[in-house]
């Protein structure tokens, strides 16, 4: 089997879903490379928008309803190397929970101040500025 480029596997939605001034992150049970924490996120399926995959896989991953409020871009994962895009979600309803436990150990709201510890390498830049706006 060969490896797959990034313009042939499909690609990742995350979804920054932003509750009572915390950011939503995850931690997967296996890390890709050096991302063990992230926001929920997953392969964007035929037919579907960026934002519509960011919604399912939030609800998917952690039983939360979620909406889409706006896209933050997208780029090719500088870790990953996979296709990249982000949305911006505001919940609907529901409590979060490891709803997907094959996929993930545990989630965490996390403050603006505290996301370095889960993410040392920094964020997307887009998705930085909507966090400092949204959660200072």
């Amino acid at each position: 089997m060969t490896e797959q480029t990034a313009a042939e596997r499909p690609g990742i939605s995350a979804a920054i879903v932003v509750h009572e001034n915390r950011v939503l992150m995850v931690r997967r049970r296996i890390s890709e490379g050096q991302l063990s924490w992230q926001f929920p996120a997953g392969e964007i399926e035929a037919g579907e928008t960026s934002e519509q995959a960011a919604v399912r896989e939030t609800h998917e991953e952690v039983g939360l309803t979620v909406t889409a409020i706006k896209s933050l871009g997208g780029r090719v994962h500088p870790k990953s190397g996979r296709n990249m895009s982000y949305t911006a979600c505001a919940v609907a309803s529901g409590t979060a929970y490891v709803a997907d436990t094959d996929e993930l150990a545990e989630l965490k709201w996390v403050a603006l101040a505290d996301i370095p510890e889960f993410v040392p390498y920094g964020l997307f830049e887009p998705v930085q500025a909507h966090l400092d706006s949204e959660l200072s």
